[in-house]
């Protein structure tokens, strides 16, 4: 193995007995006072327990968010403590982490109930502690734990002896020790299946063995994390894309950069420099190709179209600025706002602390046109990542994601399979937004339960094709699996086609194409199908809408969110529309969307092309009609 740095030097930041990084005085003010806030209102509160139906209701009845909430609040709180013990030394809050610590070592198990393998493997519906399940839960309990042994080592030892001790042992009979016997584990990647678990976990299990191991199993575990974390790099596409979207790039892409970065500074350089793998160059200026204004990016799978704001926007500024990337430098540059807080405890010790001591970061968002803590000086212009072919949109090829922006309309369309990761069966959906917001939009996911990843998935009403930009043909929506996939798709002269029969389950070939393209700041959507080859049976297009809604005979005025403005839809033939209202009682997606989203189900059954046509209404004001047989659907 290449020479390592020793483990009290293994991690790129200094512990708490360097007081030029560590003082409370000397470290950003406003993040420091907020997590002091909230550390000195719960210290010498009952800490949050978690409790053994907690867990096991995630067997009974699928709950798993009422036992997750509470280990993430036990978690933060002793993020904050250990950021308040870093920056005092004061021994009442090295007592408040201690405590938290023990805590921690005492919890059955640090996987989360949704992942463990308890039951499978042992009939069990409580955790088996004798054989710990290593999961990303698990894996964030250990980076915590590292990062606090590292942190304030000389502290316990003064204060607590014993505590590191028992550091060192948890951490490595739950997770090191599990990660280094048994080779099965489905995140490995060794069937050839990447998802972002495997960089996540990979990342955390770097900084448990960098820090608290030595000698030769501290190569052996380190070289096993690079052959995991290379064969994730090896799996992002030329194009940069991730397939489970924007909201899940910060824990795949993303980790894996920060696990590079920690990589390459622990080795010095011999190993971890991204620069040497194209695609995550290509990678790192994902998010803001994303972007379509404000806190809104364009979602599909499982992610949110306005996912939380506190991402580790200064993870993304670093690789960035290792890149040379400006674009993505930039809009990194935009959530570090003046006088906010650089990080919360959220994103997870690790990289709070990282946050806290980068002084580019710091001094991020003081520029000209900076720190608007909205994605704003973006979003990406339209030739970004764009081949000729696109003719000024831009082109994911290996996700088949289309983006095409114009002065106050922005389309999106996907084509790709229904066999990707967190998927929804959404093959040749579309997009629209005004002023950056979604005005045509792909609902996102409701909180995860036992369902989310059963069986029963495609039960879920947002994972289903009807509640997606596309056809239901002759009563049959799409099947999900790889080969339920767009097929001849055509990209040229910023226009996209293809063909969405393949991912309908229907006895009969036929034909049914699409092609969406944004001319002159007007979105046209475009569907010609056979027909006579379609079986008996109502065949609806459907199109899901935020805001509020207003029919009349061949077109909808939508009003958007956030006072963006209207946009009048048409289509021709003037074919009856359907108004379907979806309250919606999930904070999941009533955080994004409101009270509800409508969905217009256009009838063509007696038709064989629909044409759509969506502008924003400022340039044509229609009469307004009065809504058309609306009924509630829950």
């Amino acid at each position: 193995m290449v020479g390592l740095r020793p483990p009290p030097e293994a991690l790129p930041v200094a512990p708490a007995t360097d007081r030029g990084v560590w003082a409370a005085a000397g470290l950003d003010a406003a993040t420091f006072r907020q997590l002091a806030a909230a550390a000195v209102a719960r210290r010498g509160t009952p800490w949050p327990t978690p409790l053994a139906s907690g867990f096991a209701r995630y067997f009974r009845d699928g709950d798993r968010e009422a036992y997750e909430s509470v280990l993430w609040q036990r978690q933060y709180r002793v993020t904050r403590a250990a950021i308040m013990a870093a920056g005092t030394l004061d021994p009442e809050w090295i007592d408040e982490v201690a405590d938290g610590v023990v805590l921690l070592c005492e919890q059955s198990t640090w996987c989360w109930p949704a992942h463990d393998d308890t039951f499978t493997r042992h009939s069990s519906v409580l955790p088996t502690v004798t054989d710990p399940y290593l999961d990303l839960g698990a894996g964030e309990v250990a980076m915590q734990l590292t990062w606090i042994y590292h942190l304030l080592a000389d502290q316990f030892d003064a204060r607590v002896p014993g505590l590191r001790q028992r550091i060192r042992h948890e951490v490595d009979r739950r997770v090191l020790t599990p990660f280094e016997t048994r080779r099965d584990w489905h995140w490995l990647g060794l069937d050839g299946h990447l998802h972002n678990w495997n960089p996540w976990i990979h990342g955390n299990v770097l900084v448990a063995a960098l820090r608290l191991t030595s000698g030769e199993r501290r190569d052996h575990l380190v070289r096993l994390v690079v052959d995991g974390l290379e064969r994730y790099a090896a799996s992002i596409p030329p194009d940069g894309a991730i397939d489970e979207g924007y909201a899940y790039w910060w824990n795949g892409a993303g980790r894996l950069l920060e696990a590079f970065h920690l990589l390459e500074y622990a080795t010095g350089g011999a190993l971890g420099d991204a620069r040497g793998w194209p695609a995550l160059r290509a990678t790192v200026s994902f998010p803001h190709r994303m972007h379509l204004g404000g806190d809104w990016y364009l979602n599909f799978a499982d992610g949110q179209a306005r996912p939380p704001r506190s991402q580790p926007w200064h993870a993304l500024h670093r690789a960035a600025r290792l890149f040379g990337d400006r674009q993505a430098e930039a809009h990194a540059a935009t959530y570090r706002v003046p006088g906010e807080p650089v990080a919360d405890e959220t994103q997870g010790l690790g990289r709070l602390v990282q946050a806290l001591t980068d002084p580019a970061w710091l001094a991020a968002g003081s520029g000209s046109g900076s720190g608007s803590g909205s994605g704003s000086g973006d979003p990406a212009p339209r030739t970004v990542g764009a081949d000729a072919a696109a003719g000024g949109g831009d082109w994911f090829a290996s996700t088949e994601v289309f983006v095409a922006r114009g002065a106050r309309l922005t389309l999106a369309v996907k084509g790709g399979d229904n066999g990707e990761n967190h998927n929804h069966n959404d093959v040749g959906s579309v997009v629209v937004a005004l002023g950056g917001v979604p005005v045509l939009v792909d609902p996102g996911r409701p909180t995860y339960t036992r369902q989310t990843f059963s069986p029963e998935r495609y039960a879920i009403w947002t994972m289903r094709s009807s509640w997606h930009n596309t056809p239901t043909i002759a009563g049959v929506e799409q099947s999900d699996g790889r080969r339920f996939a767009a097929q001849g798709i055509q990209v040229r002269d910023g226009a996209v086609s293809a063909e969405l029969s393949g991912a309908y389950p229907m006895k009969n070939r036929l034909s049914w194409r699409r092609t969406a393209r944004l001319e002159h700041d007007v979105v046209l959507i475009s569907d010609v199908w056979d027909d006579a080859k379609i079986d008996k049976g109502r065949t609806v297009i459907h199109y899901v809408v935020a805001g509020s809604v207003s029919v009349g005979d061949g077109f909808a005025e939508i009003v958007a969110l956030e006072g963006a403005g209207s946009v009048r839809m048409t289509w021709e033939p003037a074919v009856e529309c359907t108004v379907v209202v979806r309250p919606l009682d999930d904070p999941m997606l009533s955080e994004v969307w409101g009270e509800r989203l409508t969905r217009l189900d256009l009838d063509v059954t007696a038709v064989g092309r629909l044409d759509v046509t969506v502008l924003d209404a400022a340039a044509v004001r229609p009469d307004m009609a009065v809504r058309l047989d609306v009924r509630e659907q829950r």
